[in-house]
């Protein structure tokens, strides 16, 4: 690496949000990871460059690449923010032990599970436990438990991360549903989601018909399923209480996921945070147990 200065300098927080653009190679995400202006990241990183005297980024047409000198720090900075998050939730973890059930838990989960079946039933968390604040990240990404983007997430997968705690919640079966009348066209995720399971399933099993809208949203479909612009593939659970939404007959196998909950082995003993999860394990009994959400 070519050094430009005889004296350098290095801050942590910017070494900290130039490691965020690497690994994202935009702005945008950068900033959306740390919870920071765009501006905020493009200035930090400037500020790293000015105290090493070297051109860390180069901005491109698709978002931002290293440069050979972005590159060699890239490799020797590489985990260090790990370590030294691993530091802080080591001491927020003795911390909140100490403050029992105060403070506040980041949960992280998908659009539709938060608005449509966690927001309605987590009243009695809040009057139960009334010191712990909530702040709740919607989000199809799976946010970094190991970067404290979050202290709890509800994904719709296991993690491949050996490190992190895991417990299945429920198994939650999908469908497909229109209404009386509704034309016999789908309604499907866009390109962006092809890879999703929902989506590989329509592809798999609806291959040829017509797809008369697409979106990322899942109570997008819903709506657009109501609104009667075709049959949208749904979980049980959130077309409980649609009574104008009629299941529509399928051969092919359903497609069933799981919801996991999912914590960084640190803060399993946090009070706070166990008292979240066991709220959370419980509400998914309750409602899974007897098929009552998740039967076809």
């Amino acid at each position: 690496m070519t050094v430009h200065k005889q004296t350098a300098t290095l801050n942590w927080d910017d070494l900290r949000v130039f490691l965020e653009l690497a690994r994202t190679g935009s702005l945008s995400a950068a900033a959306r990871a740390l919870r920071i202006s765009h501006a905020t990241v493009g200035r930090r990183v400037a500020a790293l460059e000015e105290g090493l005297g070297c051109g860390l980024v180069e901005r491109r047409a698709d978002g931002y690449s290293l440069t050979l000198d972005g590159e060699a720090v890239f490799a020797l900075a590489d985990g260090m923010d790990e370590r030294a998050l691993a530091i802080l939730r080591q001491v927020s973890s003795r911390g909140g032990r100490e403050a029992g059930l105060t403070g506040t838990v980041r949960l992280t989960t998908t659009q539709a599970l938060a608005d449509r079946f966690l927001m309605p039933r987590l009243g009695p968390f809040r009057a139960r436990h009334p010191g712990i604040d909530l702040e709740v990240t919607v989000d199809n990404r799976s946010l970094s438990l190991a970067r404290r983007e979050a202290d709890i997430a509800i994904r719709l997968a296991r993690p491949q991360r050996g490190d992190l705690i895991a417990r299945r919640l429920a198994a939650i079966r999908y469908g497909l549903f229109a209404v009386v009348g509704a034309p016999d066209a789908m309604i499907g995720y866009d390109e962006a989601l092809a890879d999703l399971p929902e989506a590989v399933w329509l592809a798999r099993h609806t291959a040829g018909r017509r797809v008369a809208l697409r979106s990322n949203s899942l109570q997008t479909q819903l709506a657009a399923a109501k609104a009667g612009f075709g049959v949208a593939l749904l979980p049980f659970w959130l077309v409980a209480g649609e009574p104008n939404l009629r299941p529509v007959p399928c051969a092919a196998p359903p497609l069933e996921r799981e919801a996991w909950l999912v914590l960084h082995p640190d803060l399993r003993d946090v009070p706070r945070i166990r008292a979240l999860i066991e709220h959370l394990v419980a509400l998914f009994a309750a409602e899974f147990a007897a098929d009552r959400l998740a039967m076809g």
